[in-house]
């Protein structure tokens, strides 16, 4: 996200955890870094302060609330005007609509008590985080992401409305062009108070030409 905003232009301000600092070194003297987590409230409330845009990545981490942490500390403190944008994955649901395959589905219902009692990972929490958002009358995108793979940008990503589009079908996104999205979406109207899933322009789903009558509006065509 840090390399797509300053091909943007756009001056740049991040939230890192004081252990991570280090891999921002190539970054130094073109963006300023706030060492902290991104529920820590100070911390949040100085890094946005002056933003036009937030970039948040809603992450799961432990069991103490840190995504829904994250949401509450953005939503309150970020200025008024600031567009937000947040990321999470597909299990998110806005409407209801979703209809997901049994890959996702015996992560969700086997993987998230298993993560929970090892005190690793609370899928459940960034339910929480983005029932919040959701409820938020804030200018806010919540990007859902398929799986992710490594490589060189394909381009702008394309979406739908719900899970189970034929176009969303393949599943597999470049992780720099989930970044990409979620940098365009700052300046994209058609996304506000959006839930896109997202998948990659290059993926045999799009190539396909297959997309639902209704709620598929791929913003990458």
């Amino acid at each position: 996200m840090t390399e797509h905003a300053l091909a943007r232009g756009y001056e740049v301000t991040g939230v890192c955890r004081p252990e991570s600092v280090g891999k921002l070194a190539r970054f130094e003297g073109r963006i300023t870094v706030h060492p902290g987590r991104t529920d820590d409230r100070a911390v949040i409330k100085a890094a946005t302060r002056g933003c036009d845009g937030v970039l948040v990545v809603l992450a799961p981490w432990g069991v103490h609330d840190y995504a829904s942490g994250t949401a509450r500390a953005v939503l309150d403190l970020a200025p008024p005007g600031a567009r937000l944008v947040f990321s999470c994955g597909w299990h998110i649901s806005r409407y209801g609509k979703d209809c997901y395959g049994w890959k996702i589905r015996a992560i969700v219902r086997f993987g998230t008590p298993i993560l929970k009692a090892l005190r690793l990972v609370d899928l459940d929490d960034q339910v929480r985080a983005t029932d919040l958002v959701f409820a938020s009358g804030r200018d806010w995108t919540v990007v859902r992401g398929s799986d992710l793979e490594e490589g060189p940008s394909e381009g702008l990503p394309v979406w739908a409305r719900h899970v189970g589009d034929p176009l969303l079908a393949s599943n597999l996104t470049r992780r720099t062009d989930f970044a990409l999205f979620m940098v365009a979406a700052l300046t994209d109207p058609a996304l506000i108070r959006e839930a896109p899933a997202i998948t990659g322009c290059n993926s045999a789903s799009f190539r396909s030409g297959e997309t639902a009558a209704v709620g598929a509006l791929p913003s990458g065509r």
